[in-house]
């Protein structure tokens, strides 16, 4: 009865919490986010431009993203906004959520307040998985029929019955748009088979993170390997430490469609060529000799206590890489998901937001909440040093081509002769001065691998 009545404390406290985080959070989607018209927009190695060659007659300013001011620029300008705007709404948003499955060990049945950096982890895997199922030039169909102002909707109903003096200030009592069932039908009977292929692999990567202990990136099992790194349900994660959970959830991965995609993450900021190529060389489970796509991971610090300015370029020319799929980085005590810039400026995902469970299990779960509507900004000064970088590539070639071009990125933007990382050739075990190759058991990191672990989770900031 004790143990009972705990966790029914531990249930109630968490979702007092969650109101208050949602409370806490919950304006970020409101403020309007403004670019440029004069520069252009970098997205995951898209560039937009909003300037035309003089054409423009409408009120000068800038643009808003939410939609709210469009009608005020003319057509050409609106069609690169618009399509910005598309491009972004269909990367995946991982929100924080709420009245999930109970997290095994735990009462927690939110990870409001401690998981986003989780969760910024799961964007950037998403994103990926994007590349390797659907690449780069898909865009969802039904971006555009996200209004932004329907994310007033989306506050999930504890933050409803919890904090009802507040509701009229924070959220609207509509539901978000979802499309009638014959309006479906009709949809789709008018979709080609390509359009219908992608849509089943764009529901399936996101069933792959569904709130569920089932879904292979989904939160319950990313805890679970962080349990063997140290970590529980309820602490926070670092960008390194993510990333090595990342690796080790895609190859424990039992869905056949997963089998032609590895992680590789670096150590102490040095890619060895060779290992990666073996990663990618390596036997799938059907025996078939085809190589596997790879997504490098790259924990790094762009400085001591704050980000030194001197990165800002490096990281913009990341960014405008088309086999880039991301950061994992935020600024302290906060984790976001970075995919573009503008001028000195990034653009991101915010984690911060919690909503209610969606059970992917169900078909035609609704997509809405898993898109984001608005991007947001933020200064590059304000950025934590701590973060993961990411890249995909798809065959050895790309792999080669794309070590080659990052590898002129960081000597040119390197003023002394250390660059950020490096990319050398062979394998780690070549090396003296390197750890030992991680050749760990399937369900456990090395020992090597648990002590690099342990001290990236002290060296790390805290998120909340």
């Amino acid at each position: 009865m004790e143990a009972t009545g705990t966790d029914e404390v531990e249930k109630i406290k968490s979702k007092f919490m969650s109101a208050w985080h949602n409370m806490k959070y919950s304006w970020v989607l409101k403020t309007k986010t403004y670019f440029s018209r004069n520069s252009p927009v970098f997205l995951l190695g898209k560039c937009y431009h909003f300037k035309t060659d003089g054409t423009y007659i409408a009120q000068s300013g800038d643009l808003s993203t939410d939609g709210s001011n469009f009608d005020k620029i003319n057509t050409e300008i609106s069609g690169n906004v618009e399509e910005f705007r598309k491009d972004f709404i269909s990367r995946i948003w991982l929100t924080y959520r709420e009245e999930f499955p109970q997290i095994k060990g735990s009462a927690l049945t939110t990870d409001c307040g401690w998981g986003c950096t989780l969760r910024t982890g799961q964007m950037l895997l998403a994103q990926g998985l994007m590349l390797h199922f659907l690449g780069r030039a898909w865009v969802w169909p039904d971006a555009l029929d996200i209004d932004s102002s329907d994310s007033d909707s989306w506050t999930v109903h504890t933050v409803k019955k919890l904090t009802a003096s507040f509701e009229a200030s924070l959220t609207a009592e509509r539901e978000p748009k979802i499309l009638s069932n014959h309006h479906q039908r009709t949809r789709k009977r008018n979709r080609d088979d390509s359009e219908m292929r992608n849509e089943v692999y764009h529901r399936k990567i996101i069933s792959w993170f569904g709130d569920s202990p089932l879904a292979a990136f989904g939160l319950h099992q990313l805890i679970e390997y962080g349990k063997k790194s140290g970590k529980i349900a309820g602490d926070w994660y670092g960008p390194a430490v993510v990333a090595h959970i990342l690796r080790k959830a895609v190859e424990e991965a039992r869905d056949p469609e997963l089998q032609g995609v590895t992680v590789y993450v670096a150590q102490d900021c040095t890619v060895y060529s060779s290992d990666v190529v073996d990663r990618q060389c390596s036997f799938m489970d059907s025996g078939k000799a085809d190589t596997k796509a790879v997504i490098i991971l790259v924990p790094v610090r762009l400085g001591g206590e704050r980000t030194n300015m001197d990165y800002l370029e490096f990281v913009k020319g990341i960014l405008s890489l088309e086999y880039c799929v991301g950061i994992i980085g935020g600024k302290p005590k906060q984790s976001y998901y970075f995919a573009g810039f503008q001028d000195d400026s990034l653009i991101y995902m915010d984690p911060h937001y919690c909503q209610s469970f969606v059970d992917v299990s169900i078909k035609d779960f609704p997509l809405e909440s898993f898109h984001c509507p608005s991007p947001k900004k933020m200064s590059f000064k304000k950025m934590d040093p701590s973060c993961t970088i990411g890249f995909y590539c798809r065959t050895v070639q790309d792999f080669e081509k794309a070590s080659e071009e990052i590898t002129k990125m960081l000597q040119s933007s390197s003023k002394e002769k250390y660059p950020l990382f490096t990319f050398v050739k062979g394998h780690s075990r070549d090396y003296d001065f390197a750890s030992s190759p991680l050749h760990e058991e399937n369900n456990l990191f090395s020992e090597d691998e648990k002590k690099r672990l342990k001290r990236f989770s002290t060296e790390e900031f805290v998120l909340l």
